[in-house]
């Protein structure tokens, strides 16, 4: 498929626009203006439809296929929550709107919204309250340390660790580097879970906290959980709850009840809104009632004659982590979402999840070797058997073979403590038709690794692209088109 650029044409044009009727003053420096006009592409309206609209057809998302990557809740989106978010009186709001006065009632839907949705993750979670500022699970990791360094900093302590199991996400020593702590990485045992013995022994007064979700990425639940957060605490530590995987437990189980002291919600993945594609993303931070005050400006309060309002005296606060209401418009769509479904919907959504990765692991464990052979939660993770590297046959073979069945691949190479790993969350809202679908292409290609692997090795061969060198294209990123 050719550029865009590549299609036009010297003169053609998709608009014919009239004359101006605005006087053609121009205030702006004449150094910042182009010295020629920018060379953009010249293009009729129906090359311009057609282009786009074959790009379109070429993507890939949960509105057409299954979509099983683990850990990234890659479930369907209801069209209501979209269609609620489109409204114009939450759409077209422009975030410099007053609160209150000349025109400020514009605003108090919006304040609400970020009011209630506050006391609902509060419900959910066990937490004393939320900022709904973070614009993704990684910015909310950051919030969350950040807030834990503010609260060691006004104790006084001089805490420089933070744990976290070596199945961590990757953004977990990332975001705790950043906020200027050092990680110390605790070995899992051979169940699967972080190894006590050896989370006691990095006990000590320089630990800030520890970093974990649980179910972790393997899709296990710790059912030490409650102790290891009473450990951290006894270093006077501070413990941080991951909430990628709350898919897993929403409305069965709160962390805060587990003895977490601050959480951070993936509402692009849990709670019905797009996910993927670099964003848009929402993570809400919730805090325990002794960390309220680090929590980020500013936040939404009412006030006694029923109106909202935006708090900004707060001494301890860690300041604006986000413009304005942060991704306001998601947020919106998990606020109608959690009130479309409420407490008993919510609980069925863990249920349903649960029950869905099980399917898959008990149908797949005979053909492929299971990370832990257990019971999991939200996801299962596989590695490919014995027989199949004999072959020369690896996980990315299946993956990209599963392409040419018209499923997008699971997440391979994750956790980095499986070797050939393939984590597969097929999420509550899959059909069992679907998964069975999936699952009898996942033993059709466990069948070929055997008989034909070099067939599989060749795959994907219906795809725009087969088997480009990915090492090389990631160290030669090339993007600029140069004709």
């Amino acid at each position: 498929m050719k550029l865009v650029f590549e299609k036009s044409v010297t003169g053609r044009t998709g608009v014919l626009p009239g004359p101006s009727d605005v006087p053609g003053t121009i205030n702006i420096r004449e150094s910042l203006l182009r010295e020629k006009p920018a060379a953009m592409p010249e293009l009729s309206e129906m090359d311009v439809v057609r282009h786009f609209t074959e790009l379109s057809r070429r993507n890939y998302g949960v509105d057409t296929n299954f979509y099983p990557l683990g850990s990234c809740t890659m479930k369907y989106n209801p069209k209501v929550c979209e269609r609620i978010a489109a409204y114009p009186g939450f759409a077209h709001l422009h975030p410099l709107l007053p609160q209150l006065r000349r025109g400020g009632m514009l605003t108090q839907g919006a304040l609400a919204v970020l009011y209630e949705m506050d006391l609902l993750l509060r419900e959910i979670t066990g937490m004393a309250g939320f900022t709904m500022q973070p614009m993704a699970g990684a910015h909310g990791e950051l919030t969350g340390m950040m807030i834990m360094a503010a609260y060691h900093r006004d104790k006084g302590n001089k805490k420089t660790v933070v744990l976290a199991p070596d199945s961590a996400h990757g953004t977990n020593p990332a975001s705790a580097a950043i906020a200027g702590y050092r990680v110390v990485t605790i070995p899992s045992t051979e169940k699967g879970v972080m190894d006590m013995d050896a989370l006691k022994r990095e006990l000590n007064d320089q630990v800030a906290g520890i970093m974990l979700t649980s179910p972790n990425t393997l899709g296990l639940f710790n059912s030490r959980i409650h102790e290891i957060c009473d450990l951290i605490h006894s270093v006077d530590g501070l413990a941080y709850y991951d909430g990628a995987n709350l898919n897993a437990i929403v409305g069965k189980a709160r962390p805060g009840d587990f003895g977490f002291d601050i959480v951070h919600l993936n509402l692009h993945k849990t709670f019905a809104t797009p996910h993927g594609g670099g964003g848009p993303g929402a993570g809400p931070v919730g805090v325990k009632e002794k960390l309220l005050p680090f929590l980020p400006i500013s936040v939404v309060v009412k006030r006694d004659d029923g109106t909202y309002a935006l708090e900004y005296n707060r001494p301890k606060s860690i300041g604006y982590i986000a413009p304005f209401y942060g991704n306001f418009g998601i947020v919106l769509r998990a606020y109608v979402y959690t009130l479309m479904l409420g407490g008993e919907g919510l609980r069925h959504v863990a249920e349903t999840a649960v029950l869905n990765a099980n399917y898959v692991r008990a149908r797949l464990r005979k053909y492929y070797k299971p990370a832990v052979d257990r019971i999991c939660k939200h996801e299962c993770v596989f590695s490919t058997t014995d027989e199949m590297a004999a072959n020369g046959v690896h996980a990315l073979d299946i993956a990209k073979a599963l392409i040419d069945r018209g499923f997008h691949p699971p997440t391979v190479y994750f956790p980095t403590i499986v070797k050939e790993a393939m984590m597969i969350e097929p999420t509550e809202t899959e059909s069992k038709e679907t998964l069975d679908a999936f699952i009898d292409a996942m033993i059709e290609l466990a069948d070929l690794a055997e008989k034909d692997p070099e067939k599989l090795k060749a795959a994907p061969i219906n795809a725009p692209i087969s088997r480009p060198d990915e090492v090389a294209a990631a160290k030669n990123l090339n993007i600029a088109y140069l004709g």
